[in-house]
């Protein structure tokens, strides 16, 4: 199960990793470094917690707080963009992860080219050996492989075998089979090579660096940047998904205190969750320690 989810992961995640060098953060930080938020007021009986992930990490870098374990504990729900412990969402994975159709039939003879250069370059993999997955099962080994180490650790497995432990109920912000459709309109074919193309290890090392200082600021910078990631594509994988994360809060925290850990880029930005959540009436604020 954990390799399963660990494919799947990469997959929906893919994004944080492909995009271009730090320097495109904004200039002035508008929200504190910190990962973990608590958000209370506007009718809550019980302040709940906002923890922002990396999704991937290898065990070397892996981290979690002490602030962030106090916070799980005191929580009486763990909240997830997916629950990978519900049976139905590790069955749509695994079909999804193989393409509707043969690679080799969805792309076209430059685009299967360039996939081979970057597929040899990165995994030592040709594109044949591919063929029968689908494209965003392919670019997540690659961005497994940008962190350049074997043994990687996933935040959300972690938090859902804490939450098993402790017998606490998991929740999914979405499904499996929802965040495919997302990920596949939000770029077309020849974005997602370029994205990967332009990739590096060198920038996976940057984003670590950001998440481990909990620059949120940053990670948000990552996953927006203008050069590789347009108005339309980040509305799509960003604010969309965000606007409809925060509907479903007042229903989720009504009775219960939260742990809510999501992709740390969602929380910055006009449209992060932070934002949101303020403006609908909740008060926001970093722990700090």
């Amino acid at each position: 199960m954990k390799t399963r989810f660990q494919f799947i992961c990469a997959v929906v995640a893919f994004f944080f990793f492909v995009c271009n060098d730090i320097s495109a953060q904004t200039k002035t930080s508008k929200l504190e470094n910190s990962l973990l938020w608590e958000v209370s007021g506007n009718g809550l009986k019980k302040p709940s917690y906002l923890y922002g992930t990396i999704h991937m990490i290898c065990a070397k870098d892996y981290f979690l707080s002490e602030k962030a374990k106090t916070a799980f504990e005191k929580s009486d729900k763990l909240i997830l963009e997916i629950n990978f412990t519900d049976p139905n969402e590790m069955s749509q994975m695994q079909q999804l992860a193989m393409g509707k159709e043969p690679l080799s039939k969805k792309l076209t003879p430059e685009q299967l080219a360039k996939l081979d250069v970057i597929l040899k370059k990165s995994t030592g993999m040709s594109v044949q050996q591919v063929d029968s997955f689908s494209l965003l099962t392919v670019l997540s080994l690659i961005s497994m492989k940008s962190f350049g180490c074997l043994d990687l650790k996933f935040y959300e497995m972690e938090f859902s075998d804490a939450a098993k432990k402790r017998n606490i109920p998991i929740v999914g912000l979405e499904t499996v089979k929802s965040q495919f459709e997302i990920l596949e309109k939000a770029y077309t074919n020849d974005e997602m090579l370029g994205l990967l193309e332009e990739s590096t290890p060198e920038e996976a090392v940057q984003l670590v660096d950001a998440y481990k200082s909990e620059n949120i600021e940053a990670m948000y910078a990552f996953s927006t940047d203008k050069r590789f990631t347009s108005e339309k594509t980040k509305k799509q994988i960003v604010d969309d998904r965000n606007l409809d994360w925060v509907k479903q809060v007042p229903e989720l925290t009504k009775q219960n205190s939260v742990f809510m850990a999501v992709g740390a880029a969602h929380l910055g930005g006009e449209f992060g969750i932070i934002n949101l959540l303020r403006k609908e009436g909740y008060t926001v604020k970093p722990v700090m320690n």
